[in-house]
C-alpha cells in the first residue's frame, strides 16, 4: 500500500470555485483509479487560493491481473464470423480453444490483462483529470493549448510507500511532475521539496499556509470574535461571506476598524451589505445602540505595523464607498418624503413580462388582491392596499438600484419616512419572504396580506400565458412562489379556502394577458342567423375578477374599443374562432395551479414524515383548498395509522370498499343505502351496526369541528367490530335478501371512512 499526494499549483483560483474544484478533484482522480482497478483507504481534498490538493492513503500498489472468457462463433462458421471475433479479441487463431457446446463444437478465446504498476495508472488518471477539469470558467495562456481556471505553474504528484517517496512521471504541456511546491506568495516565497502529505501540511504551515479552507474560515470567526470582544461589540455572523473570504487568503490577519461617525446613522442593512459587496468586510454591531459601528478585514500578510497600513487603506476605499451610500440614501428620502411619485410613475415603464404588462400593472393586481386577502387575515384592507401600492416602489431608489439585494429592506426606511403607519411600511420588507425553507414566515396581518398577494399573482399570472415549470426548469421561481403560499397558510395557521382568492386573482391574470384590442367573449348565435355578445362575459378591468369563464369562449380581435354590453357582430370584428381547450377558463386554471400547489404541499409535508399515500387520502376529500385543514386531517391520519389499530383498521376499511366495489360493478347498482339491523343474523353483524351508530355521529361531529384527533379515536373504535364481521360474516350469502343487507352494511363502513380520507389511496 502507498499514499499519493498530488497538487496543482496555479495563479489565485476564485474563491466561488474551490468548494466545487476540490470535489471534482477527488471525484475524477479516484473514480479514474478505481476504474483502472486500484482500491484505496481513503481520500481528501483541499484548497488554497493558489493551490488544489488530493492525499489519498492507503493506494494499492499494482493493478489485479484479470482473466476473461469469451464465447465466439461454432468452429464450422464461415470465415468471416471466425475473423470478426480475431478481430475484437486480438488474438490469432492458434490462440484460441475449441470446446463442445450444445450445438456442437465453438470457439473459446481467454483474455488475460496483466496488472499495472500505481504510478503508470495515477499519471494517466491525473493526466486525462487535468484535462477535462469541469472548470466554469477556463483560459489558455501562452502558446499551449491547455486550459485552467488560471494559469497552471507546476504539479506536485508524488506516491510514498515502506521505501520512500517517488515521483510519479507526467508532463501536460510542458510542466512536468515533481516534488517541489511554494508556500506564501510574499512571505515564504521560495520552492521546498516535500516526501509525503504530513510533511507537506506541516512545511506549508511554516511557509504560512493553511491547507484546510475550514481551519482557515475557524482562524478567521476566532480572531475577528476576539477583536470584537476586546471592544464589546460582535460580528454580524454571514456563513457565505466567511466561506469566501477563506478562500481569499492563505494566511489570514483579521484587522478591526471603526466606521466613521458621519455614516453611523445609515441603516445598518445599507452599511453591511456595502461593505461585504464591495470590500468583503464583516461587520460589527455594538449591542447597546444596535448599529453597525465597526468592520473586520482579513488580510493575507503579516506586516512590521501590524497592519496599521493596510486598515489605513481600507479606511479610505470604505469613507469613499459609504458617500456614495449616503448620497443615494439622502436623495431617496428625499424622494420618500415627497410621495414617491416619481417613482411610481417609473414603474410603468418597467416590464414585469411582456404579456403580464408594466411593474406598475402588476401592482395594481397585487393592490386588488391584498385587499381581498386582508379580511381573510385580519388586516385592514386600506392598509393592505396601500402596502401593497408602495411595496415595490424602492425597486426605482437609487439605493436599490446599487444594491438590488435591499429591495423591500429599503422600501421599509422609505415608507416610514413618507409617515405612513408602521404595518404598511414593515409590508415591504416582508412581503417577498418567505424566500426559502429557511426564511421567517412573516406574521403581521398585514405583511402576509401583501405577501400572499404577490405571490399568488406571480403564480397565476404565469399561469394565465402558459409559463409553467417543466422537469428541472424553472425560470420564474414559481415551485419557491408556491412553497412561500404554503408557508405563509401554514405558518399563520390560516384556515380558509383558497379557491375564490385564486379565481379572482386569474381573472385579474386574464385581462393582464388579453387586454384590448384582444378580449375574451361569449358569443351567442341569435335565430335571425346573427351573433352577439352576451353581458358579462366582456372582460372590462372593473368585470375582471373572478369570471367564470364558459368552455365556449372565443378569443376576438376588436377593431373597435368602444364596447357596449351587447355588441352585435359586424364587420368590424375579425372573429378568431378557436379550440375552447386552447385559454383555459378562470376555473380551468383555478383547478390546475391548486394542483400544483397540492404536489409542492406534498413535497413539504413528506419532508415532515406523512407518507404521500396518506397525503393523497386527504386531498381525495372535498375541501382540499383549505391547505390548513388538509394538514390537520393528514397529520392525524398520519398518527392515527402508525398504531396497530389504525393500521388493521385501514386493511378493515380497505376490505369493505373492495368487497363493495366489485359487487356493485357486477350487479349495476349502487349500495348505498337500507342496511336493517332486523335482518342481521350474527352478533357479530349487530355489532357492527351498533358500533356505526355510536362512530358515525361522533365522527361528523368532529369533523365538522375540525377536531381530527377525535375523529380519528371515533373512527378507530370500527376497528374491533370490524374485524370479528369479516371473521364471522360471509357477505355474498346465497340469500340475496342478507347478501343486500350485508353489501349496505358495509357502505356504512365505506361512508365512515369517506368523511375522514379516501381509504383505498392507503397503501399496504
Amino acid at each position: 500500500m502507498a499514499d499519493l499526494l498530488i497538487e496543482l499549483f496555479s495563479e489565485e483560483i476564485p474563491a466561488r470555485m474551490q468548494s466545487r474544484a476540490r470535489e471534482d478533484l477527488k471525484k475524477l482522480v479516484t473514480d479514474g483509479l478505481v476504474e483502472a482497478g486500484l482500491t484505496y483507504a481513503s481520500a481528501g481534498a483541499f484548497s488554497t487560493p493558489r493551490r488544489l490538493t488530493l492525499a489519498i492513503e492507503g493506494l494499492s500498489a499494482h493493478s489485479p491481473t484479470t482473466r476473461e472468457e469469451r464465447k465466439g462463433p461454432r468452429t464450422d462458421a464461415p470465415e468471416a464470423a471466425l475473423q470478426g471475433f480475431l478481430r475484437a479479441t486480438g488474438l490469432t487463431k492458434d490462440q484460441l480453444e475449441a470446446r463442445d457446446d450444445k450445438k456442437g463444437q465453438v470457439w473459446f478465446a481467454t483474455l488475460e490483462k496483466p496488472g499495472r504498476p500505481a504510478a503508470e495508472i495515477v499519471a494517466e488518471v491525473l493526466e486525462t483529470t487535468i484535462r477535462n477539469f469541469p472548470w466554469p470558467k477556463s483560459m489558455r495562456w501562452g502558446a499551449g493549448n491547455l486550459r485552467w481556471v488560471r494559469p497552471l505553474h507546476s504539479i506536485l504528484c508524488l506516491l510514498t510507500d515502506e521505501a520512500g517517496a517517488q515521483i510519479v512521471p507526467l508532463t501536460v504541456e510542458g510542466i512536468a511532475s515533481g516534488n517541489q511546491t511554494r508556500g506564501h506568495r510574499f512571505l515564504s516565497p521560495e520552492p521546498f521539496t516535500v516526501t509525503g502529505f504530513d510533511d507537506y501540511a506541516a512545511k506549508l504551515r511554516r511557509a504560512h499556509v493553511i491547507l484546510d479552507a475550514s481551519e482557515r474560515e475557524a482562524a478567521i470567526r476566532q480572531q475577528a470574535d476576539n477583536l470584537a470582544f476586546a471592544r464589546s461589540w460582535e460580528i454580524v455572523a454571514d456563513a457565505g461571506l466567511l466561506t469566501e473570504v477563506a478562500g481569499l487568503v492563505e494566511w489570514p490577519v483579521p484587522l478591526m476598524g471603526v466606521i466613521e461617525d458621519r455614516f453611523l446613522d445609515l441603516p445598518p442593512e445599507v452599511l453591511q451589505t456595502s461593505m461585504k459587496e464591495h470590500q468583503k468586510f464583516f461587520s460589527a454591531r455594538n449591542p447597546k445602540t444596535g448599529r453597525i459601528e465597526g468592520f473586520v478585514t482579513v488580510a493575507n500578510i503579516e506586516t512590521p505595523d501590524d497592519g496599521a497600513t493596510i486598515l489605513a487603506g481600507n479606511q479610505r476605499v470604505l469613507a469613499a464607498r459609504l458617500s456614495d451610500a449616503a448620497f443615494f440614501y439622502e436623495n431617496d428620502l428625499r424622494e420618500a418624503k415627497s410621495g414617491m411619485g416619481h417613482w411610481a410613475e417609473g414603474l410603468k415603464s418597467v416590464t414585469f413580462h411582456n404579456k403580464l404588462g408594466s411593474q406598475s400593472d402588476r401592482i395594481a393586481r397585487i393592490a386588488a388582491l391584498a385587499r381581498e386577502i386582508a379580511p381573510l387575515v385580519s388586516a385592514d384592507a386600506d392598509e393592505a392596499g396601500e402596502a401593497a401600492t408602495l411595496a415595490k416602489l424602492d425597486l426605482r431608489s437609487s439605493m436599490v438600484g446599487e444594491f438590488p439585494e435591499l429591495q423591500g429592506i429599503m422600501g421599509r426606511y422609505y415608507i416610514a419616512a413618507a409617515g405612513k403607519p408602521q404595518a404598511v411600511a414593515d409590508a415591504a420588507r416582508d412581503h417577498y419572504s418567505p424566500l426559502g425553507p429557511s426564511d421567517d414566515v412573516p406574521t403581521a396581518p398585514v405583511s402576509v396580506a401583501v405577501a400572499l398577494a404577490d405571490k399568488i399573482d406571480t403564480l397565476t399570472g404565469f399561469w394565465a400565458i402558459d409559463e409553467k415549470p417543466t422537469g428541472s426548469k424553472d425560470p420564474f421561481a414559481l415551485r419557491r412562489a408556491a412553497l412561500g403560499v404554503i408557508r405563509l397558510v401554514l405558518g399563520n395557521k390560516l384556515s380558509g379556502k383558497l379557491r375564490p382568492i385564486i379565481e379572482s386573482s386569474a381573472g385579474e391574470a386574464y385581462w393582464a394577458r388579453y387586454q384590448r384590442p384582444w378580449m375574451l367573449g361569449h358569443l351567442l348565435n341569435m335565430e335571425d342567423g346573427r351573433s352577439r355578445w352576451t353581458s358579462g362575459y366582456i372582460l372590462h378591468a372593473d368585470e375582471a375578477v373572478g369570471l367564470q369563464m364558459p368552455k365556449d369562449i372565443f378569443l376576438l380581435k376588436l377593431n373597435d374599443h368602444r364596447i357596449a354590453p351587447e355588441y352585435e357582430i359586424d364587420t368590424s370584428i375579425d372573429q378568431l374562432g378557436r379550440d375552447p381547450q386552447a385559454v383555459p377558463t378562470v376555473s380551468e386554471l383555478t383547478t390546475e395551479l391548486l394542483s400544483f400547489l397540492h404536489d409542492r404541499l406534498k413535497v413539504y409535508l413528506r419532508d415532515q414524515g406523512i407518507r404521500h399515500d396518506i397525503i393523497d387520502a386527504v386531498l381525495a376529500q372535498p375541501g382540499n383548498d383549505d391547505l390548513v385543514l388538509v394538514v390537520n386531517r393528514a397529520t392525524a391520519l398520519n398518527d392515527m395509522l402508525r398504531t396497530e389499530d389504525g393500521k388493521n383498521l385501514t386493511q378493515g376499511l380497505k376490505r369493505a370498499g373492495n368487497i363493495l366495489a366489485q359487487a356493485e360493478e357486477k350487479d349495476g347498482v349502487e349500495y348505498s343505502f337500507g342496511a336493517d339491523e332486523k335482518f342481521a343474523e350474527t352478533d357479530q353483524e349487530r355489532a357492527l351496526f351498533a358500533a356505526l351508530d355510536t362512530a358515525e355521529p361522533a365522527i361528523r361531529q368532529a369533523t365538522k369541528a375540525e377536531d381530527f384527533p377525535a375523529a380519528m379515536s371515533a373512527i378507530a373504535a370500527l376497528r374491533a367490530p370490524i374485524d370479528a364481521f369479516f371473521e364471522a360474516v360471509q357477505v355474498n350469502s346465497d340469500n340475496q335478501i342478507l347478501r343486500r343487507n350485508r353489501l349496505n352494511l358495509l357502505s356504512r363502513i365505506r361512508e365512515a371512512g369517506r368523511q375522514i380520507a379516501d381509504f383505498t389511496k392507503i397503501e399496504g
